[in-house]
């Protein structure tokens, strides 16, 4: 068993400090908002994500997971220090370290004792050496440490299984004995890892992100494409996928991604070379693109957006998280809001987040009070419980029975069966 502090407890850190306390370890999360704390001291969780209530239940109960809001009640005691501040990007891709640097200053004014500091922030390329940097700096006496990069690849809503069952671990150091220290504290999962440089491991996080962005933004390119010919998105997608070259995953067209974890820092990171990354910036367009082409696809069927009424279905950027950062549901309600329409929404998690960024959104108890008087239904998110709402139900709620499915998860035959006028994405 180790002792590990986690700095930040936000997405990452909380699901990563539950689940090193499950695999063992003794683990304190520091996080500086006193609410969040207390709530967690609680056993609350502070974000939706399936199975965290009862495995922080499990650890907590067991004296493995605690919590505060002081360095000095973690760092001193700790042989490893993980870092999972949110490091916040604006729209053009530039992202902040604040939070990060602020960490490190922190950490190094209470380090009393040799420790292992681990960044599993999604970091920019030469983060690590910031880290060591600012630490040395402000370090009292000459305590040893060394720097870990280890990457996260967790998929919010699946993220307790991503963490227990990892396609791969890597660990980015100078010192190779340091890497290895990082790696067995997950030994038990028995996963394969590559140790690397700190550089190399940092590109792997932004390279893997861009590789699946590039997937998603090809399939909605395929599937405007498939507008035009009459052919089926879905149907082109298996075809492609049952080649072992390509595989089926993130091979679903829609509305594009959502996560701030995607292209545009790498893009820019590029751009700070002198490189000019072409198609980078043609995967993010294109994913921009797929959000105004579903309004339009709106207006064309509707015949107009002016005073007409649209419930959203889903508002968070994937099913099974409560997240909207860098949703599409928040360019899309705003394009909606401009072209004069009146916009409602339903999620099974995401409304209280969106309630506190969108004041001009009519939220509903449940889909069918969302469909009472809709001139038009719109998939955002592909929630489970969309996928079984009694449609029969659904339809002589609406005004006009138009439904334009951004997430494909309906089958325009049984669609149109029913009597709604059914536009999907991509499908003939």
């Amino acid at each position: 068993m180790s002792r590990i502090s986690v700095i930040g407890i936000g997405y990452v850190g909380l699901t990563t400090a539950a689940c090193l306390a499950d695999l063992g370890h003794d683990v304190i999360g520091v996080d500086v908002d006193v609410d969040k704390i207390a709530r967690l001291r609680n056993g609350k969780p502070t974000i939706y994500e399936p199975g965290l209530p009862e495995l922080m239940d499990r650890v907590i109960g067991a004296g493995r997971l605690r919590f505060t809001t002081e360095y000095a009640d973690a760092i001193p005691h700790s042989e490893f220090v993980f870092i999972t501040v949110a490091t916040p990007m604006n729209r053009r891709g530039d992202v902040s370290l604040t939070f990060v640097r602020q960490a490190a200053r922190d950490m190094a004014a209470v380090m009393s004792r040799p420790i292992t500091i681990v960044n599993k922030s999604t970091v920019p390329v030469g983060t690590g050496n910031v880290i060591d940097r600012i630490v040395r700096e402000n370090l009292s006496d000459d305590i040893p440490f060394q720097v870990v990069s280890n990457p996260e690849f967790l998929r919010e809503g699946s993220a307790i299984q991503n963490f227990r069952q990892p396609d791969r671990l890597v660990f980015g150091a100078r010192d190779r004995a340091a890497a290895e220290a990082v790696a067995a504290l997950y030994e038990k999962l028995h996963a394969p890892v590559l140790i690397t440089d700190v550089t190399s491991a940092e590109l792997i996080k932004y390279a893997s992100n861009a590789f699946l962005a590039m997937r998603l933004s090809f399939i909605n390119e395929m599937a405007r494409i498939c507008e035009g010919v009459e052919a089926d998105v879905k149907v082109v997608a298996e075809g492609m996928g049952l080649d072992r070259r390509i595989g089926p995953a993130f091979l679903e067209a829609g509305i594009g991604y959502g996560s701030s974890c995607f292209p545009n820092a790498l893009a820019r990171m590029a751009e700070s070379m002198g490189y000019h990354p072409e198609l980078l910036d043609a995967v993010t367009q294109i994913n921009l693109d797929q959000r105004r082409f579903i309004v339009e696809k709106l207006r064309e069927v509707l015949g107009g957006l002016t005073d007409q009424t649209i419930g959203l279905l889903g508002l968070s950027y994937k099913p099974n998280t409560d997240d909207i950062r860098e949703a599409p549901s928040l360019e899309i309600v705003q394009n909606l809001l401009q072209k004069g329409a009146r916009v409602r929404a339903y999620d099974p998690a995401a409304m209280p987040a969106a309630q506190r960024q969108q004041k001009a959104v009519e939220y509903c108890e449940n889909p069918y009070a969302l469909a009472a008087q809709a001139d038009a239904l719109l998939v955002v998110t592909e929630w489970d419980e969309f996928r079984t709402l009694d449609l029969g139900r659904i339809k002589p709620l609406m005004r006009r029975p138009v439904v334009v499915d951004g997430r494909n998860i309906y089958d325009p035959r049984t669609m149109r069966e029913l009597g709604f006028v059914y536009r999907g994405v991509g499908r003939s």
